[in-house]
């Protein structure tokens, strides 16, 4: 990508697997390990995300429950619901993350553990959210289509 916005070296970004560019901010320094999960968890986690126009977060689903806070930047889409089969978001829901509350807009919304989910920037410029999970988030908790 010819334009990076100046946010990913100011925050100290990295690739994400699933697109755009992230990097963890805080882990709790505890951990359990919560019922269902294979293994002890930190209690949360949060990062920094950003989606450049253009960029696509992957569908993809996160065991825990994650809440998405908007920062700064255009409106953001989020489509949840549907299956790990149908990339299309066939049978999601559509919610957009963004500064325009009296348009319809929220300023955070979260994602229920176990929905697929993608994003996507609405607009032609950078978003930059963070992202809360717990129990916090863990690879082996993250699926992929």
């Amino acid at each position: 990508m010819a334009d990076i916005s100046p946010l990913v070296p100011l925050l100290g970004l990295e690739p994400h697997p699933e697109g755009g560019w992230y990097r963890e901010t805080w882990r709790t320094s505890r951990s359990a390990t919560p019922d269902g999960y294979p293994g002890p968890r930190a209690f949360a986690t949060g990062i920094h995300f950003l989606l450049h126009p253009g960029e696509r977060s992957r569908w993809h689903r996160v065991r825990s429950d994650e809440l998405w806070l908007w920062h700064r930047g255009g409106r953001l889409r989020l489509r949840l619901g549907g299956s790990g089969n149908a990339p299309d978001g066939a049978g999601a829901r559509e919610l957009v993350l963004g500064p325009g509350v009296e348009d319809g807009d929220r300023p955070q919304l979260l994602v229920p553990g176990g929905a697929w989910q993608d994003a996507e920037p609405l607009d032609g410029e950078p978003v930059l959210v963070s992202c809360v999970v717990a129990p916090g988030f863990d690879f082996a908790d993250f699926t992929m289509t």
